[in-house]
Order: structure tokens, then sequence, then C-alpha cells
């Protein structure tokens, strides 16, 4: 049985970590808010980019740009966007979880951003080929490098498709691991609220205007589509940021708050131990008054 001592200890112990617990809950919430605005600021122009392409993907002549057609090779890029913190729940592990159980045909090749992607992939023995440090809050600049890089290795012809798996943020408390094919151009879904079985809807090429081209479709492929792809990925990493802000600072309130009930647990314990010996020394003190009678 731990004696009072020892209780106390425990006490100060957890009143240090709730502290801890507490100021980083509310570093997180201000860091969460920031990547949550930046996140919803740039959804909008990202899918409709994203539906514009796909609709004239579906109306393109064949071979007007490789980016609407798989590759010739037989191998799959993942690139993969986790944290390089740790302390924010399940949100690196589902998302690892959700890359393992999704079948993907043939080899398999990985590029990370973020140490913990890096660190998983280690761990389970995949083929790493590339891994890109991303400062947060994220910068265009430095995503662009990351979208050069996929698209030179698209385009070599090793590689059949290029995957996407992040983070998506739905809200606050719920951040869904998605995997997208952003190579070839491919419906892809960012964030919002959606119903439980909601699924993208075909997109029609009909019912998009009719675009001209000038001085021609494929010239302005060759400068949209490499900038559609950055600008893609550059919004899934906000996603992916946005996720890990608000996973972190639930997390961050959930410790904070066991470890206030931990705090009352151990005061109860406390004081249940003090009265139990101050009535034993009260029983001593009466046995011996009434033997010296």
């Amino acid at each position: 049985m731990p004696s009072t001592r020892d209780i106390r200890r425990r006490i100060k112990s957890v009143k240090n970590t709730a502290q801890i617990t507490k100021a980083m809950q509310l570093v997180a919430a201000a860091k969460m808010k920031k990547a949550q605005d930046q996140a919803a600021n740039g959804r909008a122009y990202a899918e409709l980019m994203n539906k514009i392409l796909v609709a004239l993907k579906e109306s393109a002549e064949e071979g007007v740009h490789p980016y609407f057609s798989e590759g010739k090779g037989s191998k799959t890029l993942v690139l993969v966007m986790a944290t390089d913190k740790g302390l924010c729940g399940a949100l690196n592990t589902n998302l690892l979880k959700k890359l393992i159980n999704t079948r993907i045909e043939g080899e398999v090749e990985f590029v990370t951003i973020g140490r913990k992607a890096s660190q998983g992939l280690s761990r389970l023995r995949k083929t790493l080929i590339a891994d890109f440090p991303v400062k947060d809050p994220a910068k265009f600049a430095e995503v662009r490098v990351v979208g050069k890089f996929i698209q030179e290795k698209f385009l070599s012809g090793e590689y059949k498709t290029v995957l996407v798996a992040f983070n998506n943020f739905i809200n606050t408390v719920t951040q869904v691991p998605s995997i997208e094919q952003i190579l070839p151009v491919n419906p892809v879904t960012l964030g919002g609220k959606r119903g439980f079985d909601e699924t993208p809807g075909e997109i029609n090429a009909a019912e998009l205007p009719q675009y001209t081209f000038e001085p021609g479709a494929s010239v302005v492929f060759e400068t949209v589509l490499p900038q559609y792809v950055n600008g893609t990925l550059y919004q899934m990493l906000l996603e992916a940021r946005a996720s890990e802000h608000s996973s972190r600072m639930v997390a961050m309130k959930n410790a904070t708050d066991n470890a206030k009930q931990m705090l009352k647990d151990l005061s109860l314990e406390y004081n249940k131990l003090r009265q139990a010996a101050i009535t034993n020394e009260l029983l001593e003190i009466t046995t011996a008054k009434m033997a010296l009678e």
C-alpha cells in the first residue's frame, strides 16, 4: 500500500504533466484555427480545377497530354503525408493502416512528407525512394519541389499511376485517412461534410461550358496541368496539417482532462490514508491511556 509521501509525489508529478498538456493544447488550438482557415479557403479552387480537368480529360483527344492517360510502367508511386511530431492521437496510425489495407496492384514505391511517415514505412520494410521535409506552416514553394519530383517520375514512364495518402480534414474531431489518385488526372475528394453513403458523382463533360483553347489545347495543358498537380498537392498538405493540429488539440485536451480526474482520485486516496493514520494514532493514545488506568 502506498504511503502518503508516495501519493504526494504522484500528485505533484500529475500536476506538472497537466500543466504541460494544457500548454500544448493551447498552442495546438492556435495553430489549428490558422490551419483550418487555410484548408477551407483553398478547397473551392482545388475542387473546381479538378472538376474542370476531369471533364476535359473525357472530351480531350487521345494523346493530347500524358497526364490524361496511365503511364507505361507497371509500378505505382505513393506519396504519404504524415506529421513530423507525435502526440496527435491515432492520426498517423490510422493513415498507415488505411495504406496497408488498401489493395494496390503491382510493385509499390513510396515518397514521404513528415518523419512519422518515413519511420512507419521503414518499420514496415517498404521501398522508400525520397523523403521531403516541409516546415509548418507549409509553403507552396516547398510543395512545388515535391510536385516536380513526382511529375518527373511519372513522365519517365516508370510508373503507371501516382497516389497520395493523407488525412482529409472534415471537422475538429473527425479526420478521415484518404488515398486519392493524382496522376493521371482523376476525381479527387477534399474535406467537407459528407454523408456516410455519399460518393463523388460522375462528372458529365456536357454539363460544363465549352472551352476554346488559344493557341491550342496541348499548349494550354502543358502550362495548366503541372500547376494543377502542384496546387492539388498543396491543398492536400493543408488538409493534412489541419487534421494534425485538430487531432493534437483534442488529444491534449483529453490528456489534461484525464490528469485532472487522476488528481481527484489521488487526492481522495491521500485524504483516506491521512484519516486512517490519524484514527490509528487516536486509537493508540486511547489504548495507552486505558492501560495506565
